[in-house]
């Protein structure tokens, strides 16, 4: 198939289930960078009461993972900056020694994007929410354009939004937030009903590389794949390459079988020299790995863009 010749699966997987936590009744959906020698990963665990929460992971080679088993404790020096017992999705951008980490609170009044700063995966400072609800996905670009911060988000509802389209967002300061710029939504097939940014844009002499997630709508509910695009890189709203054909499809049983079934949910992506590593959520219950050449994920996105 062709999803095969870009991705390939790693063979252990899931790599993390919810044997990792002893109160988990699943992980799934979490961000994971490299952290010196080592890595780190903000990992969503839902529990057995089925509140969801972020817990803070390690590991010496990416695969074999400790995790801590109480959630991380976020500071913040204003009591309304919330974090709630529906904490999910996690995503980690690294900016020189400093490691930006995005998620999403459930609200009252909607999915909330939260933000937090870390430079040593202890002490988590947290700011003020980026973005009003209702919004569920947000992600931060990994270097400053035009000298500003830079995100890409996806308003929401209050529910299990039924639609989504991609935005591009910046800032001067991780907490003023505008020139919001549309960047693409939903185009038949496989993306047919919603799509959100995934991991953190990767730059490429290419234009900068984003993973997403594209959600069509069968008769058995949603399901999720992933896919890349190419944005310009001074003008990353402006949509360079896109594929029209997905690169990993919910193929295998444990992306299938779970929580929420028939859902490949990509969050991470580590590139090291022409190598990257995809980390992803498989159907709300555990978390799969890929590996692919950057060079050959670029070529693809060239030959099957819309």
């Amino acid at each position: 198939m062709a999803n095969e010749t870009v991705f390939r699966r790693y063979k252990g997987n899931p790599i993390i289930t919810a044997k990792a936590v002893p109160r988990a009744n699943s992980i799934h959906n979490s961000a994971i960078v490299r952290f010196g020698k080592d890595f780190r990963g903000i990992f969503r665990v839902d529990e057995i009461d089925l509140s969801y929460t972020l817990h803070m992971g390690r590991s010496e080679d990416g695969i074999k993972w400790e995790i801590d088993p109480s959630p991380i404790k976020m500071k913040s020096s204003d009591p309304e900056v919330f974090v709630t017992d529906h904490s999910y999705d996690p995503r980690i951008t690294r900016m020189g020694n400093t490691y930006i980490v995005t998620w999403c609170n459930a609200g009252a009044q909607g999915p909330c994007i939260g933000l937090a700063t870390t430079r040593d995966f202890k002490t988590f400072k947290q700011s003020e929410n980026p973005l009003p609800p209702a919004n569920r996905n947000c992600v931060i670009f990994p270097e400053k354009i035009n000298g500003k911060y830079a995100m890409l988000h996806r308003p929401s509802d209050r529910g299990h939004t039924p639609f989504g389209d991609v935005f591009y967002a910046e800032s001067p300061d991780l907490v003023h937030w505008g020139h919001h710029r549309f960047v693409f939504g939903p185009k038949g097939g496989w993306q047919s009903t919603k799509v959100g940014p995934g991991p953190h844009p990767i730059r490429t002499k290419d234009g900068w590389l984003l993973i997403y997630h594209g959600v069509w709508t069968s008769c058995n509910g949603y399901i999720y794949s992933a896919g890349g695009a190419l944005l310009d890189l001074k003008k990353p709203w402006k949509v360079l390459y896109r594929t029209r054909d997905y690169m990993l499809y919910p193929t295998e049983t444990y992306e299938r079988v779970g929580d929420v079934p028939n859902v490949l949910f990509p969050s991470s992506a580590l590139l090291e020299g022409d190598h990257i590593r995809l980390y992803y959520g498989c159907a709300d219950t555990c978390i799969g790995m890929a590996e692919a050449s950057l060079k050959e994920v670029v070529k693809f996105i060239k030959k099957h863009s819309f």
